[in-house]
């Protein structure tokens, strides 16, 4: 995955099949299981234009649910840092991964 693709937080989404919008208010969320298998998201995202109204109106999804881009969220200097320090962790894991399987 590149990070870099992922969108802002604040951005708002009209996802496949929706009638709604939806604003970003997170990216990289993990919803835990309980038969202990996490599963990473791209993004959190609540409503819009509602917001947060409560841990019900929170939604789980991924970018290639995404139908349309209705607005792009503020990005800056600090935001480019975050992402290049997680695609690095990112990418140090997978290489741990790939030589865990290749021994």
């Amino acid at each position: 995955m590149k990070f870099n693709e992922l969108l802002p937080v604040g951005s708002v989404v009209l996802l496949e099949n929706a009638i709604k919008k939806i604003l970003i208010i997170g990216i990289m969320p993990i919803r835990h299981t309980e038969a202990e298998n996490d599963v990473a998201y791209d993004y959190i995202g609540v409503p819009y234009p509602e917001g947060y109204i409560g841990q019900e109106s929170a939604m789980l999804f991924n970018h290639d649910s995404i139908k349309q881009i209705a607005f792009t969220g503020y990005a800056d200097k600090e935001r480019e840092i975050f992402i290049n320090a997680v695609q690095r962790i990112s990418d140090a894991a997978d290489n741990v991964i790939n030589e865990q399987a290749n021994n």
